[in-house]
């Protein structure tokens, strides 16, 4: 970048960059973000009436493209610049038009004095480094290949055992004689000592085997084959035998990462489960809606049926049913004494439409019962993790008999809590962040000091760093989640370097190329979620009653809002009731375009209806400025709000009987990580519009199977459904081609299926991988408790005496 910069100093451009730059100074706003650059660069153009050529060609107008940020600092201009994704460069241009690179503690340093947070005469602040840690650990090159970790690791195992079979083999041998069920040894047994034992026994074995039926059951002639020191877990019949031995025998003659993935992906070594969701209301009915409550319960419970039904396929495959093994799952949550009329104050309750999956409820600590038996907010929640984590542990321990094989932890507290299980229970880890909070709130790290005391980032930043590079691997859901695009920050890069001023500097918060990162996408639950057009799965008096629910129905405790004409098109949204998710922002949307509300209604599912029913701040606020929505554009008639919780199966009938009248559903989050939402509309054929920002960007093709929105851009929002709206009614097939290809893209892409047998195959290759590099992960891990003591702790400290007095 710096040559570009000198290009365009050296050239006829400095002119225009010294123009441009003039121009930036008279700016109101002294931080300006890629956006606000672009839009001045626009104007500029404009202004000076620029040539197409200039504005798509010259060296100028790429420095710009690839200008990330720029800070206003006594008449000079920090200038970040992404040149491409993972990467960042900073530089100090000068009154003169003079360059400067800049070093990241520089960087932190400007930041700090922009928000006047910077004391050179008070000492150092602490700077957080990671980037030692992962100096001897196998990393990624190639941008592109960023969230295919496992990929990458099997490739390097591979050439690890081409290069040095003695070694890696005997490593194997090794892994393979580990691995037990309650005391009964699988794979093999004491009569295979060595590697070279078993590489001839392999051969031994598949010839007598190949003699068989190869659908001969494995009790049949378990006992030939333990014989020669093969014990359960190769397969249920002689053939599934053969094929595992012929996996190995190929691994042992010539490794390579596809035959390592199959024969590790089939290694029977995971068989209990623990899946952290601890904040929230976490049941199975009476749930949805309420504050902390959405789309993460919704994942989780889908997660842990589907995860049981793998592991029990699994078992049987490994013809594990003769020692009678039974995978279990649990989901960790907190109990809440006060439980509304909620499952929540129940410590164990089944998972439905499952044989061993459980959620184990464990109550936080008394402290305050003020406090500890009512729910807690997700930004409050922070000074109970550790305890609550230390009392989980026996609950579990009791629970499984035993230790897990994988922890899985959910958002941040999820995920410290899986970091504090595995660490004490010395148990694989890993990783789903959904959403981290410090994308979706603008500057949150810069201000967190204004925030704290609403949404304690300090502690929430300070528990995703340690649980993002504590975890063995890290599940996302989408490539750009880790690095976004070309064009925008991912939520895992925005962790590589910031400032929480005064508290400390991170100058290297996360290794972005490490091959932790996995990019596996959830599915949908498709006993509630399918097409509209499957009429003999759904049921007459669900679809009436919900039909009517959302356009005639009149009862004021929960329904606002009476349409004029419900035959109208509807636009659906459902979600809950905060700014990120921005149901006052579409609703806005609508309002603002006269000829959309001749053409349809606006149907609205989301949380409380009345202020005095929440206790969420931000819902609060929510629910006042839609009311002012309301009334600011005259929707009544033409609106409707429906502040009711929906059983999943109400919730997927609900997008069926939209879809039932040829509607759209609308997605119009600021920041969405993901979107469940937007997956369980497209599988029951709805045309969707969803957030540009975040997740949606790869699961939807614009135009194609859905369409993109800017929910900032309210207009050109509006212009986007009409113009859609008005093509369907022009030519009605129209809908129908949108809805077929939603439905196909879902069906090709994002099912449980899928997620959880890569899931399983990830935790088996990490940990194989950790058995095998002999990675030594102490001094990382006491580095992470140091931070966890020292900054962690004494802050939960604090904010758990506030609560004391609450």
């Amino acid at each position: 970048m710096s040559e570009l910069i000198q290009a365009v100093i050296n050239s006829e451009e400095k002119s225009d960059l010294r123009s441009f730059v003039s121009e930036i100074r008279h700016q109101e706003k002294r931080y300006l973000l890629r956006n606000d650059i672009l839009s001045a660069y626009a104007d500029y153009c404009d202004k000076h009436q620029k040539s197409e050529d200039f504005i798509q060609s010259s060296n100028l107008s790429k420095l710009i493209y690839y200008t990330q940020e720029i800070l206003q600092e006594d008449g000079n201009l920090c200038l970040i610049i992404r040149p491409k994704i993972a990467s960042q460069e900073v530089y100090r241009l000068t009154e003169d038009l003079n360059a400067e690179e800049l070093s990241v503690q520089e960087l932190l340093d400007v930041r700090d004095r922009f928000v006047n947070r910077y004391h050179p005469n008070e000492g150092d602040i602490l700077e957080l480094d990671f980037q030692p840690f992962y100096d001897y650990s196998p990393a990624i090159r190639d941008p592109k290949n960023i969230g295919k970790g496992v990929q990458y690791l099997n490739r390097y195992l591979s050439s690890k055992l081409f290069q040095d079979p003695r070694q890696w083999l005997e490593s194997l041998f090794d892994f393979l004689r580990l691995h037990q069920y309650e005391g009964s040894q699988l794979l093999i047994n004491g009569q295979i000592q060595s590697q070279q034992r078993l590489s001839d026994q392999i051969k031994k074995a598949l010839t007598y085997v190949g003699k068989l039926d190869s659908e001969e059951p494995y009790e049949k002639f378990r006992y030939a084959l333990q014989s020669m020191g093969f014990e359960p877990g190769w397969g249920n019949t002689a053939g599934r035998v053969a094929e595992t031995l012929e996996i190995l025998d190929e691994l042992i003659d010539s490794p390579d990462h596809q035959t390592l993935e199959a024969f590790i992906s089939r290694i029977p070594m995971v068989f209990k489960i623990v899946l952290v969701s601890a904040h929230g209301w976490f049941g199975q009915e009476g749930v949805l809606g309420r504050p902390d409550t959405g789309g993460q319960v919704v994942y989780v419970l889908d997660q842990a049926k589907s995860l049981e039904k793998q592991l029990q396929e699994d078992t049987t495959l490994a013809g594990l049913d003769v020692l009678n093994v039974q995978p279990k799952v649990i989901i960790l949550t907190r109990l809440i004494p006060n439980s509304d009329g909620t499952l929540c104050n129940q410590r164990l309750e089944k998972v439905h439409g499952t044989e061993n999956a459980w959620i184990l409820r464990v109550p936080l600590r008394e402290f305050n019962p003020k406090m500890t038996q009512n729910w807690i907010s997700r930004f409050e929640f922070w000074p109970y993790l550790e305890t609550f984590a230390i009392d989980s542990e026996k609950e579990l321990r009791s629970e499984l008999r035993g230790n897990p094989d994988l922890i899985i932890g959910n958002y941040t507290d999820g995920n410290l809590v899986a970091f504090l299980l595995a660490r004490r229970m010395k148990v694989t880890q890993c990783n789903i962040a959904h959403a981290l909070e410090k994308s979706k709130y603008l500057f949150s790290n810069l201000y967190w000091q204004d925030l704290e005391d609403k949404y304690h980032f300090s502690l929430q930043f300070t528990a995703d760093l340690i649980a993002m590079n504590a975890a063995n691997f890290i599940i996302s859901s989408t490539y750009q989640e880790i690095v976004g695009t070309p064009d925008s920050v991912g939520q895992y890069e925005s962790y590589k370097c910031f400032t929480m001023p005064e508290l400390y500097h991170v100058v290297s918060g996360i290794e972005l190329f490490s091959p932790k990162f996995n990019v596996v996408p959830p599915g949908v639950n498709e006993t509630y979620y399918f097409p509209y057009s499957r009429w003999e799965d759904r049921v007459e008096s669900d679809r009436a009653r919900i039909e009517e629910l959302l356009f005639t129905q009149e009862d004021p405790s929960q329904i606002f809002g009476k349409l004029d004409d419900p035959t109208k098109r509807p636009i659906f949204s459902m979600a809950r009731l905060d700014r990120i998710k921005n149901l006052t922002g579409l609703a806005e949307c609508f309002g603002k375009s006269p000829e959309l509300q001749e053409h349809c209604n606006l149907i609205l599912v989301a949380g409380k209806l009345r202020v005095e029913e929440s206790g969420d701040n931000e819902e609060r606020d929510e629910i006042e400025k839609l009311y002012r929505i309301i009334d600011q554009y005259n929707l009544h008639g033409k609106f409707r709000w429906l502040g009711v919780r929906l059983s999943k199966t109400d919730s997927g009938e609900i997008y069926r009987v939209i879809a039932d009248r040829q509607g759209i559903f609308v997605q119009p989050a600021l920041f969405e990580a993901f979107g469940l939402t937007i997956l369980e509309a497209m599988i029951s054929g709805l045309p969707t519009f969803a957030t540009q920002f975040g997740g949606p960007l790869e699961i939807i093709n614009d135009k194609v199977n859905g369409f993109y929105i800017n929910p900032t851009h309210l207009e050109e929002t509006a212009e986007k459904i009409l113009d859609f709206v008005t093509k369907c009614e022009q030519n009605p097939n129209y809908w129908y081609e949108i809805s077929t290809r939603a439905m196909d893209r879902v069906y090709s892409t994002y099912t449980w299926k899928i997620h959880t047998t890569r899931l399983l195959s990830l935790a088996r290759i990490y940990g194989f991988w950790n058995f095998t590099s002999k990675e030594n992960r102490e001094d990382l891990l006491r580095y992470l408790e140091a931070l966890f003591y020292l900054i962690y702790k004494p802050r939960a400290q604090q904010l758990l005496e506030q609560h004391m007095y609450r």
